[in-house]
């Protein structure tokens, strides 16, 4: 059996915020926190950042949705990912 992930803990601690000590809830606190910190971005070239800010704001999603859809694109143009494929008589709108 898993123990259950620091989302859950602190979801929990939420629902009954009366009966949690707050050592308890300190140490949520601060396992929540360091997630955080450890979670960082992906830091780039002043280049590479200003075209992927106009990028994002063409296609109408953040900083990190667009990387993750030049990195998906570029993994199945590259046949690292299998690739979305389109049947003969389905319907494409008017594009191919």
């Amino acid at each position: 059996m898993s123990s259950p992930d620091t989302a859950t803990l602190l979801e929990e601690a939420a629902d009954r915020i009366a009966d949690i000590s707050r050592a308890d809830l300190q140490i949520m606190l601060r396992r929540a926190a360091l997630r955080l910190r450890n979670a960082g971005t992906v830091s780039m070239e002043d280049d590479v950042e200003d075209a992927l800010r106009d990028l994002a704001g063409e296609l109408g999603k953040t900083r990190n949705d667009t990387i993750r859809f030049i990195v998906r694109e570029w993994m199945e143009k590259n046949t690292y990912l299998p690739v979305h494929a389109l049947d003969e008589d389905g319907d494409v709108d008017g594009t191919a």
